[in-house]
């Protein structure tokens, strides 16, 4: 095992994230998946070749068998942040096809990752998704009858030595016939390297270091937000509509804690897609 690479085959791999992390690990990838323009874009450019079609239109076929099978599939259906569709979100019932290349490929381990939102999420009966998801993994049969046994479980990366609060959930499978009881990992305790003042330090040699400009709104708000503080911090006349909005009715928005500027002492937020305050809602301390 040691002295050959274990092959991984990536189901909506987006820009390529979770693939670089698997070929850090030592693992090889041998075919990837997204319909995403810009991802495709974004992974060619750090990763190499990824296949541009719409996974619907490929053949199990088309798809190399690997001894793991990745797949991100959509999170928007799911996510906090968005409007909570869930499997009624024509994207939130693409796992399907990873269980229809499953099935093809019968690969020796599953490795599924999503938005905490998705532990809430039910499907179309009204089963929990995840059990559903466990279930339809457990019972994925080749012509011999086997399964995979199925953990899954929030992950905080922070635990994990990434200097980000990014919660997300992770499903490991493991075929049955290999006998193999997969446990995650432990947490790291001690996180004090992690904070933003132990990592905003960016040798001046770090390529892509790149400063945004704010929108005027954003600026406005800034100016009454200090470190460790967030929009609540703001005089309501200086608020955007959106913030009178939900400062109208806290107790209707839970009084969401977000649109923050982060101490040097605490460990970053989640960074999302558009990483505009604006729309994720992180400041630089300083």
């Amino acid at each position: 095992m040691k002295n050959t690479k274990i092959k991984f085959v990536s189901l909506f791999s987006g820009c390529g994230g979770l693939d670089l992390g698997f070929e850090q690990a030592g693992f090889q990838r041998i075919w990837a998946n997204d319909f995403d323009e810009n991802a495709q874009a974004v992974y060619r450019l750090n990763l190499g070749e990824i296949d541009g079609r719409d996974i619907l239109t490929v053949d199990e076929s088309e798809i190399p068998v690997g001894d793991i099978l990745t797949a991100g599939f959509p999170c928007q259906p799911f996510s906090n942040a968005g409007n909570r569709k869930g499997v009624d979100d024509s994207r939130g019932m693409l796992y399907k096809e990873c269980l229809r290349i499953i099935k093809a490929k019968m690969p020796k381990v599953i490795v599924f990752e999503n938005v905490k939102g998705i532990l809430s999420s039910k499907y179309i009966d009204g089963r929990n998704l995840p059990e559903v998801i466990k279930e339809d993994l457990e019972t994925t049969f080749d012509e011999n009858n086997i399964g995979y046994n199925v953990v899954y479980r929030v992950l905080n990366a922070s635990d994990y030595g990434v200097p980000q609060n990014r919660q997300r959930v992770f499903f490991v499978g493991v075929r049955k016939d290999l006998n193999i009881t997969f446990t995650f990992p432990n947490e790291q305790r001690n996180k004090t390297n992690l904070v933003l003042n132990q990592v905003l330090h960016i040798p001046a040699e770090v390529p892509n270091q790149v400063h945004w400009g704010l929108s005027p709104q954003a600026l406005e708000m800034l100016e009454y937000i200090p470190e460790g503080g967030s929009w609540k911090n703001v005089p309501y006349e200086h608020l955007a509509p959106r913030f009178k909005k939900i400062r109208d009715n806290m107790k209707k928005y839970h009084s969401p804690n977000f649109y923050r500027r982060f101490s040097r002492a605490e460990i970053c937020g989640t960074i999302t897609a558009s990483a505009q305050p604006e729309n994720c809602g992180i400041i630089h301390p300083t």
